[in-house]
């Protein structure tokens, strides 16, 4: 039986990823300016974590994606 979580390939799974990638990174980058447009009033300091947060937190969910990706291929059954 085939598996049907999985591409076959690591070229596939790759493939998946970055069009997931890019997406992901369109939306993060779209929800950051969304808030930081309701922060133009804001102290400074406030602004600069704000930033400082959101130019870290962006990798956080993409570790899982990346290990997928990577992921070795699974040796066919005979």
């Amino acid at each position: 039986m085939s598996d049907v979580t999985m591409p076959p390939n690591r070229r596939g799974r790759k493939f998946i990823g970055m069009l997931v990638l890019v997406a992901y990174l369109i939306a993060y980058v779209w929800a950051v300016v969304s808030i930081s447009a309701s922060l133009a009033s804001a102290p400074n300091w406030a602004q600069l974590i704000f930033y400082v947060v959101a130019g870290f937190v962006w990798v956080a969910p993409l570790k899982p994606l990346f290990g997928w990706m990577n992921a070795p291929e699974k040796q066919k059954e005979t």
